[in-house]
């Protein structure tokens, strides 16, 4: 029993009165439901209403008088209430008014569940499709097999035999075949997005779908994969912030039951590449996550590189002892150390800041670190050292514009002398075996700045007791999280205090204190720093 049926029978057994519905087919009634004593609708078929609008009309049946009047909605239908039991005299006109639109409304839902029911029957393999799509996308990342198989998905359930995925290549303005059917993608040509010709640069542009007919917009461009009539839909992607942005173009043509592309069609094809839009996306994010990881693991090596071109500190023992520590404000930087075994019981020690920071500074820092090594050993002058160190790196400085801070030592042990050179080094420190601080100042500019050799200078040295400071303004102006510079007398401080433990004790203290004092703060310039005793 359906329930326009129970509520024909619910309304019976309250009144005793009969009722029936029928539709109206081909112009003729046709009984759908009824309840009744002796069968009179099934017997009887009322006449049509002029017009669905026509008012209620008593009719005489063959059980008695029937009160008849049309069911409004988008298909026609008749109500007739009555015949009621002899002798009855009962209001059959409140009992349609009753009736009318409850039948109505049961009528319009089985018309829409017959009709979804319809929808879902002929669109079964349209909705089968965008399922194996979704299937499609979540197991493959490479966007030219992810089209490549969602084409032949598409074409196989719409019937054509050929078509198309293009994508737009920002760089060259052009759409650009990642998938064909019918034909190879290299023999496909790039369309540019301002080709009058081609439909698919035209519904790039328009954000539109179309269907291009035989004989409209034929392009040689794509005669590759058309023939005859042509759909074309957009590649939309939707960003977060609601735009929607244009990404390629999908076509389909040579239709194999040589039926023209529907509507449905074109609906189908927008929802399908709604989804290919997603896989460009996809892909394009897993590319940029792969680029980056290669990125990041090569800015690693290049950080792995640098630190191996500087010296072990042991590489001057056992005239000296030294500690040193740099520490790149970014994966790489131009802060340096060198140290030089010059024999004679004299050892060389190099400290250098070059300008700015990255990969130009580190370029020009490993320069700095071959050239010194090669100077260091022709001279025993420091001045002389750093002159012909500013020869070899004047034309990159220049064309860089950039220039170096270095300081630059012999300590002669056994003659109980400090030489040293300054271009600019600010932070240079010569700490006596009582806790006297001296500064070693700078003598001149920093090199790249001027085209004059640095000057040197010596002072006495005890062996054994004094301690070499060097460092470079990572250090003294780290900041915290306020703002706040840690400054070069809390390092000096530090080594003070702890002038006759061994330069890696100082050094690692050094840094603790640098650490405590940054905190969570971001690194915001190379740091290096050297402590030597000898």
């Amino acid at each position: 029993m359906t329930d326009l049926e129970s509520l024909l029978a619910a309304f019976h057994t309250a009144t005793q009165c009969d009722a029936a519905v029928w539709s109206i087919e081909s112009g003729a009634p046709v009984l759908q439901a009824a309840a009744m004593h002796g069968g009179v609708h099934a017997r009887w078929k009322p006449a049509l209403p002029s017009s669905i609008d026509s008012p209620p009309v008593t009719v005489n049946s063959p059980g008695g008088p029937v009160l008849l009047a049309a069911i409004t909605g988008p298909h026609a239908a008749l109500l007739a209430v009555g015949p009621c039991p002899p002798g009855t005299s009962l209001p059959l006109d409140r009992f349609l008014a009753f009736l009318l639109p409850v039948a109505s409304q049961f009528l319009q839902a089985a018309m829409e569940v017959e009709h979804a029911a319809n929808e879902l029957a002929e669109r079964y393999e349209e909705i089968n499709l965008l399922y194996t799509i979704t299937e499609i996308l979540g197991r493959t990342v490479s966007l030219e097999e992810t089209a490549a198989t969602i084409l032949k998905e598409i074409s196989e359930t719409v019937g054509a035999r050929r078509g198309s995925i293009l994508v737009f290549d920002a760089v060259t303005a052009t759409l650009q075949a990642v998938a064909v059917l019918g034909a190879s993608t290299l023999d496909v040509p790039p369309i540019s997005v301002d080709d009058e010709c081609s439909v698919s640069a035209s519904v790039f542009r328009e954000r539109h779908a179309t269907i291009a007919e035989d004989g409209d917009g034929d392009c040689e461009a794509e005669s590759r994969y058309r023939r005859g009539a042509m759909l074309s839909v957009p590649i939309m992607w939707t960003q977060p912030s609601g735009t929607a942005e244009p990404l390629g173009v999908v076509n389909l043509s040579d239709r194999r039951s040589a039926q023209p592309f529907s509507a449905g069609d074109q609906k189908l094809m927008t929802a399908i590449a709604t989804q290919i839009g997603t896989a460009i996306e996809n892909a394009r994010l897993v590319r940029a996550s792969l680029s980056q990881q290669r990125l990041v693991r090569e800015l690693e090596l290049a950080h792995d590189l640098q630190m191996r071109l500087l010296p072990r500190t042991d590489v001057v023992a056992p005239e000296a002892t030294v500690a040193a520590r740099v520490i790149p404000a970014e994966n790489v930087g131009g802060d340096f150390y060198n140290l030089f075994k010059l024999g004679q019981g004299r050892t060389g020690v190099m400290i250098g800041d070059v300008s700015s920071h990255g990969y130009r500074a580190a370029l020009i820092m490993a320069l700095a670190l071959s050239a010194s090594a090669i100077h260091a050993q022709s001279s025993n002058d420091p001045g002389t050292a750093l002159a012909a160190l500013l020869e070899t790196l004047g034309d990159e400085l220049a064309s860089t514009e950039m220039f170096i801070t270095a300081f630059y030592a012999v300590i002669d042990r056994d003659a109980g002398t400090l030489r040293y050179a300054n271009t600019g080094h600010p932070h240079a420190f010569h700490v006596t075996g009582e806790g006297d601080v001296v500064r070693l100042g700078a003598l001149d500019p920093p090199l790249g700045m001027v085209d004059w050799a640095p000057s040197a200078v010596s002072r006495s040295w005890t062996k054994e007791r004094d301690v070499l400071v060097l460092f470079t303004d990572g250090v003294s102006d780290a900041r915290n999280r306020a703002g706040r510079r840690l400054g070069e007398q809390p390092v000096v401080d530090i080594v003070v205090a702890n002038r006759r433990e061994t330069p890696a004790t100082i050094v690692e203290r050094v840094v603790e204190t640098l650490e405590d004092h940054i905190g969570g703060a971001t690194q915001r310039d190379d740091l290096a720093l050297v402590v030597l005793r000898s």
